[in-house]
């Protein structure tokens, strides 16, 4: 029963020579290389004694049979972005299969446990995160998931197809979280704080909630050369001072923010903005804190469209709660941590993550982060330090028991 982390690391850059190149990973979801990087993973379950299957959804597991129906669940995700990095989603994977392979070695489990490689967590080609686990857990609309189309106008029914999964059956991947007691996964951190104080394991108290919308700003166009400053109605003008305090907003009640967008009308060098409309994504960790961030954005925006003789209006994109982790989980989290590295930290995650639809659909969920070199992902040079992804496996391999003494002890 003997872990072989160095086995995870070699792995990882295996699966970067086979699925990557000059730009970074390129195993974007139902794609080529994708299906390649399954295979790949498909190809290292097969030694092992367990049970693997595709579910409705696309999503790939792999259970090994324990004493106990009740299941502890390891998750992780092969996809990345177009270009991106080498440890993104697949580093969970493969360390949980390391972890697979110690448990099997050793004979039933006293729980089942089951690794799942969800399918199209990034959400990269049809602009729709967490497919995978959204549909495991009850959380997809598939009339929306049908609008989707990637930038060649392939749809996301389409793409699925080509891969053997049917979209109108995704709902059915419900099925496999009912037996479902808990659930881990452990991921690059992609920022900078557990970097910045010298840490390599952090346990993630939860996903920020994000509020996500569109404020468009009106104004009046009028001729750049003839049209004096303090008449003008310039609708960029407005945006520009909105967008220098949501800042302050952000300080002011402990979360982030970002304007990610801006389009403006008619958009020529010789006329005063008639319409700017950027984007606002907003996070927290605290609902009550995320919603007074809104709030304060929406007054703010009123305010200098008033001042600048514009009107402003409000558009949604997209929503979510914060998904705060199990209390118990994250104490089992802390002390792995601290049984493989001397000193841990606990912060939230600003990323989503499949654990964030794990747990929202009631299901105890914990993660672990690892330290990203100069925060950086999404990105070829996303980086690791060696040493610091073997004490990662190191650390969600004693999660595991100490996940699994927790379930025994609540079944």
């Amino acid at each position: 029963m003997t872990l072989n982390p160095r086995r995870t690391l070699d792995e990882l850059k295996a699966l970067r020579e086979l699925t990557g190149d000059a730009d970074g990973a390129q195993r974007v979801a139902f794609t080529d290389v994708w299906v390649t990087a399954r295979k790949f993973l498909t190809d290292k379950l097969a030694d092992l004694p367990v049970e693997v299957h595709t579910d409705a959804a696309g999503n790939l597991w792999a259970t090994l049979k324990g004493e106990s129906d009740e299941e502890l669940l390891i998750g992780g995700h092969l996809d990345s972005v177009p270009n991106g990095g080498w440890l993104d989603g697949c580093l969970n994977t493969l360390a949980g299969l390391e972890v697979m392979r110690r448990l099997s070695e050793g004979g039933k489990p006293p729980v089942t446990v089951r690794l799942v490689d969800w399918a199209d967590e990034e959400g990269a080609r049809f602009g729709r995160s967490l497919y995978g686990s959204s549909a495991a857990g009850g959380n997809i609309d598939i009339a929306e998931m049908r609008k989707l189309k990637d930038r060649d106008g392939i749809g996301l029914e389409e793409a699925l197809k080509r891969v053997g999964i049917t979209l109108a059956d995704a709902p059915d991947a419900r099925e496999e979280l009912k037996n479902a007691a808990a659930y881990l996964e452990l991921h690059i951190e992609q920022g900078p704080v557990l970097e910045g104080m010298g840490l390599a394991l952090g346990a993630v108290l939860g996903t920020f909630g994000v509020e996500r919308h569109t404020i468009t700003f009106h104004g009046q166009a009028a001729h750049s050369g003839s049209t004096p400053m303090n008449v003008r109605r310039d609708a960029f003008r407005a945006a520009g001072q909105f967008s220098q305090e949501i800042y302050a907003i952000a300080e002011r009640h402990s979360g982030v923010c970002t304007v990610g967008s801006c389009k403006t009308l008619p958009g020529i060098v010789t006329s005063v903005v008639e319409t700017c409309e950027i984007t606002l994504d907003q996070r927290n960790l605290e609902a009550g804190r995320l919603a007074a961030m809104w709030q304060d954005a929406q007054d703010a925006a009123k305010k200098f469209a008033e001042e600048g003789g514009c009107t402003v209006t409000f558009g949604d994109l997209w929503n979510i709660e914060p998904i705060l982790f199990h209390p118990e989980l994250i104490e089992a989290a802390d002390a792995s941590i601290l049984d493989t590295v001397p000193h841990s930290h606990r912060l939230p995650s600003g990323p989503l993550h499949d654990a964030a639809e794990v747990a929202r659909a009631g299901i105890p969920t914990v993660m672990l982060f690892v330290q990203s070199l100069r925060g950086i992902s999404h990105n070829k040079i996303e980086d690791t330090e060696e040493e610091h992804i073997l004490q990662s496996v190191e650390a969600l391999d004693k999660l595991t028991d100490r996940a699994m003494a927790w379930v025994g002890q609540h079944d």
